[in-house]
């Protein structure tokens, strides 16, 4: 065993250990523990624990390999990932408190008098759930097999063990301060390389303003100018002007994101966790205070990684032999990587060197084919393993690499806990307490809860091991989902009195249903394996949105199916009107009521 990896078991076994102390020391006793942590986490814990619960696998692992491949065009990602919690903040979260109950599809029933409405909301969260929870889980496997040295398999049953003491012992009670614990390793693991390599390229310890600085060799040449000049030399576009998507695409893409993020019900869930209202919007506050402390580092995150990678692999002038890396001599990052299959090269031209450039660029192609080169021979160089493998690739100490590993692994778990427990929430407390067994003893619906999470763990851990083609295009999937059933169904509940049991419950299935029809009907622009997207993308999609923003597309279908079913169909009786109308009241904030 070389000292990396056992460092890196040292550093992860710590924060395991860390998560369960935890989760013993803080074991919910009630149901009210377990779902909603007894409604007394303070303000700024909630928002800590949001901010974890927030950045899966996807924010840690994905975001800045996205922003680093797609320069521009990435931008979509942080600006709906974010911009979500304004609308979470201002609309949704002082509201859904002040209500009072444990969980969305509880309000879902109440607010549209009927267990009718409780049974959509659940199928359309459980929907929404399982196909983020399966990212979580895919992330977890990746990098136990890659730091620790195991298979996938073993990696992603070794996560499923610990979600399953600290979620199943702890509850909501638990899962809160163990995400607390999660936020700190992950925004450590993130920002300390981060920081590291800055001061190596640019000579800012703060990576946010070395994305704007010179370089550090003396050349006067501003970082992204330096980027592009390297990605343009070798065929791509300039990493600053690239745009990914068209204008249209980007704007839906963007909604679709900031209304999923409102609608996700592992979100949401937080804002029941904390005594009042008026805590609620300011949990909310912190949380993106919180989160902005990784989103405004990951620009930086990808770019760095990109130029990197592409100056330990581009050595010198492009197009001369002597300017390409020997693969013979590729240095040991490369190797590791090579193993896990996220990183494969392929000799065309047999001179035993190394060309990574954009063959699919013809101008560039006609060039490259002159110097005797026959095609791109990185052939795989996976988003996903950036920044994994960016302190590696920047050579920085062993314990740095340990500790993005710890962090990488404390992303994944969290996100994965907090979904889970929606999950397992949604069965126990809306469908049997709620709708099968309403008199059931608060003993057995918390034993019943432990039940559904770990059945939960199960399938999630299933799904790791057996994806769905449809869930392994992007998270960002989910986030449709959710926005095209969830978000509207809470918007009109708390600022429309008109809306009806019949208007919600349509508008809920019609736009979940036209999002999945839509995702199923192109899902053959998917590669399960790599993520990317195949030469045919865009032919026959509506007005060129591609599936992973149809959403918001979706949450229109919705809004506009509601409203007029609810135009042609009864009312809502008075005292639902009334307490839509009490709801809204902001006077005293709950400080009378304590809700």
């Amino acid at each position: 065993m070389d000292n990396l990896q056992l460092l890196t078991y040292i550093v992860v076994g710590a924060t395991f250990a860390l998560y369960i102390g935890i989760a013993i020391w803080a074991r919910a006793g009630t149901t009210g523990e377990f779902y909603v942590a007894g409604k007394g986490v303070h303000p700024v814990a909630n928002g800590m624990a949001t901010a974890a619960d927030w950045m899966s696998a996807a924010s840690f692992i994905s975001m800045a390999g996205l922003i680093a491949f797609f320069g521009y065009g990435g931008a979509v990602f942080l600006m709906g990932w974010t911009g979500g919690y304004v609308l979470l903040a201002m609309l949704l979260a002082p509201y859904l408190r002040k209500f009072g109950k444990f969980t969305v599809p509880e309000f879902i029933g109440e607010r549209y008098y009927g267990n009718s409405a409780r049974i959509v909301a659940v199928l359309c969260l459980i929907i929404a759930s399982i196909t983020y929870v399966i990212g979580q889980m895919k992330g977890i496997g990746v990098a136990f097999s890659r730091f620790l040295e195991t298979s996938y398999e073993v990696g992603l049953y070794a996560g499923m063990g610990i979600v399953f003491i600290y979620a199943v012992l702890g509850g909501m009670k638990g899962i809160t301060y163990t995400q607390i614990a999660q936020y700190v390793v992950l925004i450590f693991a993130y920002t300390i390389p981060a920081i590291f390599i800055s001061l190596n390229l640019t000579g800012q310890a703060f990576p946010q303003i070395g994305l704007g600085s010179a370089m550090a060799d003396g050349s006067g040449q501003m970082m992204l100018d330096k980027l592009d000049q390297v990605v343009t030399d070798l065929g791509f576009h300039e990493y600053t002007t690239q745009a990914r998507l068209s204008g249209l695409n980007m704007f839906v893409y963007t909604m679709s994101l900031m209304i999923g993020t409102a609608g996700l019900p592992h979100v949401i869930i937080r804002f029941f966790t904390v005594p009042r209202v008026r805590d609620a919007r300011t949990s909310a506050g912190w949380a993106l205070v919180f989160i902005a402390l990784l989103y405004t580092t990951a620009p930086a995150v990808g770019a760095m990684a990109r130029l990197n990678l592409m100056n330990t692999i581009q050595t010198g002038e492009v197009g001369a032999a002597e300017g390409n890396l020997v693969y013979a001599e590729r240095p040991q990052w490369f190797k590791n990587w090579e193993t896990t299959g996220l990183l494969k090269f392929e000799d065309k031209n047999g001179d035993g060197r190394i060309q990574y450039y954009n063959d699919k660029n013809p101008e560039f192609a006609a060039k490259a084919e002159a110097w005797g080169w026959q095609g791109n021979e990185m052939v795989k160089v996976d988003r996903d393993i950036m920044v994994l493998a960016n302190p590696e690739i920047a050579n920085l100490p062993n314990w740095v690499i340990a500790i993005v590993v710890a962090g990488g692994l404390a992303a994944a778990l969290s996100t994965a806990a907090g979904l889970l427990l929606a999950i397992a929430s949604s069965i126990s407390h809306d469908l049997l307490k709620g709708i099968f067994m309403p008199n059931i003893s608060e003993r057995s619906e918390l034993m019943a809860s432990r039940i559904a999470m770990a059945g939960a763990i199960f399938v999630a851990g299933y799904l790791g091991l057996n994806p769905p083609g449809f869930a392994a295009g992007t998270v960002a999937l989910a986030f449709g989902l959710a926005a095209s059933s969830i978000f509207p169904a809470l918007m009109m509940g708390i600022f429309n009195k008109r809306m009806n049991k019949a208007g919600a419950i349509a508008g809920m299935l019609a736009g979940i249903g036209v999002t999945l029809f839509y995702v199923f009907q192109h899902k053959g622009i998917f590669f399960i394996k790599d993520w990317t997207y195949l030469e045919s993308w865009g032919q026959n999609w509506f007005l060129g949105i591609e599936p992973n923003a149809f959403g918001a597309i979706g949450a229109v279908v919705n809004f506009v199916v509601a409203y007029l079913v609810s135009k042609i169909t009864a009312p809502p009786p008075e005292h639902i009107q009334h307490l839509v109308e009490h709801v809204r009241v902001p006077r005293g904030a709950g400080t009378a009521t304590g809700h």
